[in-house]
């Protein structure tokens, strides 16, 4: 069951019409990985898994994400939330939710999404999204959608700036976040309709998102990308308009910004 310490007891969010149970934990291996075992050890239906803190929190491609107490780190368990073929537009949908979120909090300067589901304020990342399947016996899919918001301090050193909320004038405890989190996850969900209008989330993202239509420098694979920044396409690939004009569409990669102020935003 992971690799945490003790079970904290069953965290109801208050307030909360038809909010999801929560699993608290004061300290944790990692909650995506606690979510998918105890998917795999039977637990249906979707549940909240929160910590204190993490000991072996994750972001995209294995990078160590930092997990001091204070901030927020949680796990959304999925079971079977849509077609094989629809999970990859699930990180715009939670993208979408921790946006509109914390957007919700925001009396001045509003987050906006970096591709493909970085939280940003002016530049500097808020808060970082990681999804991760486990394919149960009975052939279903379990979802874990981990979301990292860096709410009173955030990591130095980091190849991506970062900041935190508190840094950027928002007072938001981790509790309270939670719970606007849940409505607008469950909400974005519903308007999803497991695939069905993902037009929908698309919009929306796009409507939140940070250098459409200017330049962009992309990390692949295999090399480097330079470009426009056109827009995200129907499944939510990167649509990059490369220096000769042509039209390249990115599934994974990492994206970076020209620079301001003689640093490159990434």
């Amino acid at each position: 069951m992971g690799e945490r310490k003790s079970a904290g007891d069953r965290w109801t969010i208050a307030g909360g019409r038809g909010s999801w149970p929560v699993l608290r934990f004061p300290e944790i291996g990692s909650t995506n990985d606690e979510a998918l075992a105890r998917a795999r050890a039977g637990l249906s239906g979707e549940r909240w898994f929160v910590a204190d803190r993490q000991t072996s929190g994750r972001g995209r491609r294995g990078r160590v994400w930092t997990s001091e107490i204070g901030n927020l780190y949680a796990s959304a368990l999925l079971i079977d939330p849509c077609a094989p073929e629809h999970l990859p537009e699930i990180p715009f949908v939670a993208a979408v939710a921790v946006h509109a979120a914390v957007a919700g909090r925001s009396a001045a300067t509003l987050p906006a999404l970096k591709w493909p589901n970085d939280l940003m304020f002016a530049g500097r990342k808020v808060a970082g999204l990681l999804l991760e399947s486990s394919r149960l016996d009975d052939g279903r899919m379990a979802v874990a959608i981990g979301f990292g918001v860096n709410c009173i301090s955030f990591p130095a050193g980091t190849e991506t700036p970062a900041t935190c909320l508190l840094t950027e004038g928002l007072t938001i405890y981790p509790e309270v976040l939670l719970a606007d989190l849940d409505a607008t996850l469950r909400a974005t969900l519903a308007d999803w309709d497991r695939g069905r209008d993902f037009a929908a989330i698309r919009r929306r993202w796009l409507a939140a998102a940070t250098g459409l239509g200017g330049p962009i420098r992309v990390r692949l694979a295999d090399g480097e990308r330079n470009g426009l920044f056109e827009a995200i396409d129907e499944t939510g690939r990167l649509v990059l308009v490369e220096e000769d004009g042509r039209r390249r569409l990115v599934s994974a990669g990492d994206v970076f910004f020209p620079p301001v102020g003689g640093n490159e935003v990434k």
